[in-house]
């Protein structure tokens, strides 16, 4: 398999910690330097056709996008250790938790960075600096929520460290180009599990 990838921005991150807690090797990592638009040249639509990064190519030749669904796809070769719920019940649980991270914390966080960030003007153009802050603005709900959810428990969905917790700490990782440090800004339980999950190999992906 090939994994196109570009490991600065958030979503391809969130595959690459996936891959290294489940310790899945023989994956070629191909670049894609945003950049220079790589991904927008027609040689790379023919992958993904709405520009987008990470594409995991498999051994059939097929393109599978979309971050979720290629945790998805390896988390189904590589069961353990289980990172998305071991039966139905868990595995709906576990995904309303992560899609409440990418939607309300990690897509906010994108917003900000890719409007506000002069860095990312050639990625965003035009960029609407007053929607980037609004953007941020609105992580305040997210992130009270979330702090108070790991008041009492060491992760996102309780005792086990989930596909949550990797959406979540690449969001806020993300952030820092931001400047934006959790316990700085008042939450100190998300600044003491940032602290944990950092200290997983799999963080320094």
């Amino acid at each position: 398999m090939k994994l196109y990838t570009a490991p600065r921005a958030p979503n391809p991150r969130r595959v690459h910690m996936f891959i290294a807690e489940k310790k899945i090797t023989g994956i070629e990592e191909i670049p894609i330097d945003l950049n220079s638009l790589e991904h927008k040249s027609e040689n790379f639509r023919a992958r993904s056709p709405l520009a987008r990064v990470p594409i995991l190519e498999l051994d059939d030749g097929r393109n599978l996008g979309e971050t979720r669904a290629i945790c998805t796809y390896l988390e189904g070769l590589v069961p353990e250790p289980n990172l998305m719920g071991r039966d139905a019940t868990e595995r709906a649980f576990i995904e309303m938790t992560d899609r409440r991270i990418e939607f309300h914390l990690l897509a906010p966080i994108a917003n900000w960075i890719r409007h506000c960030h002069p860095g990312l003007a050639t990625l965003e153009v035009p960029q609407f600096p007053e929607f980037g802050q609004k953007q941020s603005e609105k992580l305040a709900e997210v992130m009270g929520w979330l702090n108070n959810t790991l008041a009492s428990q060491p992760y996102i969905f309780g005792e086990n460290f989930t596909i949550a917790d990797i959406t979540a700490f690449c969001g806020i990782e993300f952030a820092k180009l931001m400047k934006f440090r959790p316990g700085e800004a008042g939450y100190p339980h998300i600044q003491s599990w940032r602290d944990r999950i950092n200290e997983r190999p799999s963080a320094a992906m």
